[in-house]
């Protein structure tokens, strides 16, 4: 009787390892992420949205849903991928420093307005429709401390010119 439970031990430990070792081995396991499954990752807008508010001259007051991409990955994936883009949201993109500021389409599926902005909340320059997977670098042509993302022709829409006031905790007046 006391030879089975050292036995059982050894049986129970070599199904556990075989177990693990089937799972890591498992071809779904070592499959790199698809094209599909980026997107799907990607697509996915993240969870918090801040508040920012555009005082245009000609237009009025127009809030907008966006998300920060204030870190190295946020501001390097940006808008890729996504293929759907809600009509009062975007992404503020804050630079590291007040400087000219160049972004361009690669892997960004939707057309997009790109608002660029000084420290003061001002908007210096609006680039309209940047056309989607375009390598064409976009320029603010001044220096800026962030950039707006918003669809495409929206800032047109509702009469964003340049001169008009952004409102948000980032910009100082």
């Amino acid at each position: 009787m006391k030879a089975l439970k050292p036995l059982t031990m050894i049986l129970l430990g070599g199904f556990l390892m075989f177990a693990g070792y089937s799972y890591f081995t498992s071809p779904a396991y070592f499959i790199p992420l698809t094209q599909a499954k980026k997107k799907q990752v990607l697509n996915q807008a993240s969870p918090y949205l801040e508040e920012l508010i555009i005082e245009s001259k000609s237009s009025g007051k127009h809030i907008f849903k966006i998300e920060i991409a204030d870190t190295p990955k946020n501001r390097e994936y940006g808008l890729m991928f996504r293929e759907h883009l809600n009509l009062n949201q975007g992404m503020l993109f804050k630079l590291k420093q007040t400087k000219v500021a160049k972004l361009w389409m690669k892997n960004t599926l939707i057309p997009l307005d790109m608002v660029f902005i000084a420290p003061d909340g001002l908007i210096k320059k609006i680039h309209e429709n940047a056309v989607p997977y375009s390598l064409e670098s976009i320029s603010s042509g001044v220096p800026v401390s962030a950039v707006l993302e918003i669809n495409g022709g929206r800032a047109k829409a509702l009469g964003f010119t340049v001169g008009d006031k952004v409102i948000h905790p980032y910009f100082v007046e």
